[in-house]
This record gives C-alpha cells, structure tokens and sequence, in this order.
C-alpha cells in the first residue's frame, strides 16, 4: 500500500510562531509577512492574500484543514495570488490594523482573518473564515478566487478605488481628536452603562457568548470602594462565583476557558489563554483583599496551579496558551462519558461526582453524544445531603480523574513566550503573592521576570516581543512595555528589589522616548523605528486585554508618586485628555482606562515603611497592609542604611524609623503625616 505523499515545506518552515509552522507543509506557497512576498506581489503583479490567525484559534484549523490543506484550492491561490501568513499574536499591529479594515468594511471581525491586498499593503476585500465551497450564502474558496482574478484582470480601476476608499477611512479611526479632562463623573457613567449590561441571573456582562472581562471586574471594585456602592460589589462577587462553577472553568485541571457560548458560563469555548489566567486571577486576588472570603482565594490559587504546572517554561517565562483541539476534535481532552467516570472511581465518589457535577448518561454537552462537562448548579456548600467530607472526596476524584485525563492526547500547546503577556502574569503572581502572604508567587515571577531581562532585551534597552527555541525577535510593542512595567511594579512591591524598580523607570522612560504622541497626547501601538506599515495606529479600547494606553496611564501615575515627578503625573492626565471624546461615548468600552482615572483623580497614599525587611515588625506592618484591598497607593520600603530607593524617591531620605521600630508613613500629596508604629495605626491613617 502506497504512503501518503510528503509535501514539500513551503517559506513558513523558516520560521519560529507555532502558528506559522502550523502552515509550513501546506500546499498553498504561503509566504511570513515581509518585503520579500510585497516584492513578489509587484514583480508578478498579482493581489496578495492576507490569512491572519493563530495556533490555538479553532475555526483557523477548520479553515486549515478544509482549504489550504486542499490541493485544489492551494493551486488556484498559487496560481492567483501571492499568499502571506501572519500570527495575530507574534505582529498585533498588523492584525490592529487590518482588523480595523475588517470591521469597517463587513461591520463585523473575527479569526481567521483574510483580507486580499493590493502590493503596496492596501486591503480591498475583506473575509473571516471562508469555507471551501459556498455554504449557507457564505461564498466558497473555489467562487472567490477566481472572482478576484478576474477583478484584479479586468476591472483594476475599481479594486484600486476601494483600495483607497479603505486607506482613508481607516485614518480618521487611528487618530484620536484630544477632548476635556476626564472627570469623576465618567466613572459613574461607567458603572451606570455597566449595571444596564449586569445579567442578575448568572452574572457577567451581555449575552452569549460570553467572556470573563476581568478589568470590568477589578474597575467595580474600585468604583465599590470609591462610592460605597454595594451593588457594585455585588456583580463582582456573582460573577466570579458564577464563573468558577460554570464549565469556563476545568474543575479537573484548573484554570479558565477562554469564553462561554452561552449565557450560563456552561459551555465553554475550550481553548486556554496565558492572559485570561492572569486578568482572571488578579480579579479573584483583590475580590478576596476586598471581602475576605476563601473563595475567592481558593479559586486564584487554582489558577496558578494550572499555570505553573503547565504554562511555564523551564527558563522561567510563560507560555501563550493551548488549543480548544485535540485529536482533531474542539474539546476532546475536557469532555467525559458517564461510564469514563464509572470505571475509574469508587462508586462513592462516583455516585458523588455525578450528583455535584450534572453527568449525564446522554451527556450534558451537545445532549445525545454522551459528552458531558463539568459544571456546579450552585455552590457544594448549599447541596443538601452532602457527607461532612466532602471537599476531601471531591479533591480525591479530582486526582483520579486528572491522572487519568493526563494520559489522553494533550491540546496542541503555543510555547512562545511574549513580553506583553508575562508582564500581565508577573503582575498577578506578584499581587497574589502580597495578599495571600505565597512567597512562592513571587519567586515564580521574579523568574519569568529575570528571563525576560535577560534573554528579551537587547542591547539598547529596548525590548523584544517573542522567544521560542532560544531566539528572541521583533520589536516590542506598546503592550510589551507598559505590561512588562506593570508587572516590574507590583514585583518590586512584593520584593522590594530595587533592580525590578529601576527597570519599569527605564522602560517607562523608553516608552515616552519612542511611542509617545508628542502631540496629540497618548501612545502608538508601535515605536518609532520600526518598519514602514500602512498606518501608526493608537488604541485605547479595553477589550479582551486592556488597552497598552490604559496601564502606561496607571504606570505613569503610580511612577510620578514613587518618584515625586509631577511631570509624569502630567503626561498621565495627557492619555486621558487625548482619549476623551472617544471614551465619553460609552465609558464602559474602557474599564482599565478608569481604574487609572480613578487612580488620578484620589484619593491615593504613598506608603512608605522605613525598617528591615527581614524584621518581624516590618513584615507585620507590610502584611497588615497588603491584606487590605487599597488599590490606589504606592508602597516604597525605606531601610536603615544608605539605599538606591532614597535616589530614586529623593522624599524618602528624612523618613527614617523611629526607636528602632518599623514605622510607617502614609503621604498624600507628597506631604506625609506623623509616623506610626503599629500597624492599625496606619491602616487608620489609609
């Protein structure tokens, strides 16, 4: 019997994204974004065609395998078009921009992304998955091609009219007209469009599908603590309880899904991203600083078993994320027959599991093919006729039914580390390590953070956006910046390392040198030496990931009260004003840009403690005070002898500790209140 024919590697083979080599051995000629396939494209005159998506998008590998898999379709894409690739997550500002073209010209977007391109980088048609053949009024691979040659042949006048008419619209969308100063009534409004969206039923935001939206979360908690307003609390807790019950989260192996397809956070979309783990678990972190409830503490600690266990790389970053796929099936490796469970626990246990758990004979997931999904109707706690040990039998079918799980055929995993994403996940690990006193949380973050010092910075300072297999590349964006500062900050809060403190000022100090619009206010999504592209783009929309612009307004300010720089402060104030009109048309669109208004605007407390950090009083006054949710304030340690810190934050050198006791200041304003020594004083004193 004949093998099976081995293709031929295309120009993807060269290249590190796993997304990319994904792609490498299809029959379509595909090409990695640069000028060698624009040179082929002008050379050959023909339109280029635009695929951008990445490794764990499950509708990419439907695409995959019914098109660029097909020699059919390959040889009419060789035939009309020069073809390129693009990892969504490896070039964000390609996938900025041309998502932009999307939307405006489908009124929708989406992965995968296909756009066709004049040779100079115009879009003039704009897709997302296309199907091989048309379906359901949706056209097919086999109709478009051959369409587009037959436009781009006899009828170029119009595809360079729309090319154009794309172009030009797409400017006006990148730049931003500067407004008023944003004021404390755009968080209200906020709060009252987010209370018009609250689901009182199962929590979160919308309808289906549904996704988490952590900063939405993280902003009410502010706004809570800001006003008073219980009912913001309220949405916070029925969430991230609604949540943790809900089949978004893997109660066999722990961590979230990436979203619930239906209004009930039932039915997940199961692949797994690195920053979802890390909004997620910096939302449960604060909800418990804020009401105290193991829950919510329970759940983060969850998370980070999850990440540590099976997203960290041996050099200390963080993996990107793993697919919904396996075997070839969306959810394989999550999903559970009834008699899967029978046979591998005790019946105890079993008869147990499938009471909490909702398993059914016939399934619970797409009923009728036996497929079930974990997922609690409500808390274990209110289930009556539960055994006193419950948690301890839960917790032992979960080790059996995760051993067992291990043994199947794991989701394909994106091993490419990215700055912008480990900065988000150092920030969390280091929040969490100060709240829930886990040393561990710090460690496991100063070595992602070590790692990207030391293998994804290069020898101007700047910083790289990707690693795999031992090389580090492309330029960084804004979000690896500001992310990357964001996670040195709340590293140095929880080590007190001077080293992580200095860095964030460095990079901050890059970021305003090479994205910062001197004239408009704000920052481009990229610096201002990097390669020619269609246009520089600014965002500020806080949508899955908040928006770069958003935490370098929360870094600049939290930077300005550490080193009593005003001007930082100024340049903060600058991203709001620069983005106003646009966020006063709906303010809850920009959830992490007001929790950095909220920051601005006060009150906030620098908190400087001036002992030795291994003293036993210190540790006391900083556990005091990490335990509390107090978001907007700064915490600097002042030690007794000669340090960096007293350089750094010039204000910091008079207040010194008195009686040979820790002793802390609280400062608002720069101006500092009378020292305290216990730590209730101080948190009176906040």
């Amino acid at each position: 019997m004949a093998g099976k024919i081995k293709r031929q590697p295309n120009k993807l083979i060269s290249e590190k994204s796993p997304y990319l080599l994904q792609h490498a051995y299809n029959p379509v000629n595909w090409y990695p974004w640069g000028e060698e396939a624009f040179d082929k494209a002008r050379t050959e005159d023909k339109p280029v065609f635009l695929s951008i998506g990445y490794s764990t998008c499950h509708w990419c590998h439907v695409m995959e395998k019914e098109s660029f898999e097909d020699d059919d379709v390959a040889a009419l894409m060789n035939d009309t078009f020069v073809s390129i690739k693009v990892d969504r997550e490896e070039r964000p500002d390609i996938d900025s921009i041309y998502m932009a073209v999307c939307q405006a010209m489908t009124g929708s977007g989406g992965w995968p992304l296909n756009l066709l391109l004049t040779p100079d980088r115009r879009p003039f048609h704009a897709l997302t998955y296309i199907p091989k053949e048309r379906r359901f009024g949706r056209i097919g691979m086999l109709d478009l091609i051959p369409h587009i040659k037959e436009l781009w042949k006899s009828h170029r006048d119009e595809v360079e009219k729309a090319a154009s008419h794309n172009v030009n619209a797409l400017k006006p969308a990148s730049e931003y007209l500067a407004g008023e100063r944003l004021t404390e009534e755009i968080l209200h409004i906020a709060y009252e469009q987010l209370l018009g969206m609250f689901d009182e039923e199962h929590g979160g935001f919308g309808h289906a599908p549904k996704f988490p939206a952590p900063h939405n979360l993280m902003f009410l908690l502010r706004y809570w603590k800001r006003t008073g307003d219980r009912m913001a609390l309220m949405m916070v807790e029925k969430t991230l309880y609604a949540m943790r019950m809900g089949g978004i989260y893997d109660h066999v192996g722990f961590g979230f899904h990436r979203y619930s397809v239906d209004q009930r956070w039932l039915v997940p979309h199961f692949e797994k991203m690195l920053y979802d783990q890390a909004l997620l678990a910096m939302a449960y972190t604060e909800t418990y600083q804020a009401t105290g409830k193991e829950d919510f503490e329970k759940t983060c600690r969850e998370i980070f078993t999850y990440v540590l266990r099976d997203m960290t790389s041996p050099e200390g970053g963080f993996f990107s994320g793993e697919d919904a796929d396996s075997e070839g099936e969306e959810g394989k490796f999550y999903l559970w027959t009834e008699n899967e469970l029978h046979q591998i626990l005790p019946d105890e246990e079993y008869i147990l599991v499938k009471k909490l758990f909702n398993i059914k004979v016939n399934g619970n997931f797409q009923e009728g093919n036996g497929q079930n999904i974990f997922y609690l109707s409500k808390p274990v706690i209110e289930v009556p006729d539960l055994p006193a040990n419950i948690e301890k039998i839960i917790e032992s079918s979960r080790n059996k039914l995760f051993e067992a799980r291990e043994k199947r055929i794991h989701p394909g995993k994106d091993d490419k580390i990215l700055t912008d994403w480990n900065g988000l996940m150092i920030a969390a690990l280091a929040k969490a390590s100060q709240a829930f006193d886990e040393p561990e949380y710090a460690k496991a973050a100063q070595n992602a953070a070590d790692f990207i010092l030391s293998k994804m910075r290069s020898v101007n300072d700047g910083l790289y956006h990707r690693y795999r297999e031992s090389e580090a590349a492309i330029k960084g964006f804004l979000d690896d910046y500001a992310f990357l500062v964001w996670g040195l900050l709340e590293l140095y809060e929880a080590t007190f390392e001077i080293r992580y403190l200095k860095a964030a000022l460095e990079f901050n100090e890059y970021l305003l040198a090479h994205f910062r619009d001197t004239e408009a206010g704000g920052f481009f999504l990229t610096s201002d030496n990097v390669e020619n592209i269609l246009i520089k783009k600014k965002d500020i929309y806080d949508g899955a990931i908040p928006s770069g612009n958003s935490i370098a307004m929360l870094n600049l300010i939290r930077l300005s009260r550490i080193t009593a720089d005003p001007e930082l402060e100024r340049k903060a104030d600058a991203i709001g004003q620069a983005f106003s009109l646009k966020v006063g048309q709906a303010p809850a669109g920009y959830t992490m840009l007001m929790s950095a208004l909220d920051f601005t605007l006060g009150p906030s407390s620098e908190v400087i403690i001036a002992g030795d950090l291994q003293a036993d009083d210190t540790m006391d006054m900083l556990k005091a005070l990490r335990k509390e949710f107090i978001p907007n304030k700064v915490v600097i340690l002042r030690p007794d002898e000669e340090s960096e810190i007293m350089r750094i934050s010039d204000y910091t050198k008079s207040l010194s500790s008195k009686g040979g006791k820790a002793t802390a200041y609280v400062c608002r304003n720069f101006s500092c209140r009378l020292p305290v020594t216990e730590p209730g004083e101080m948190l009176e004193l906040l």
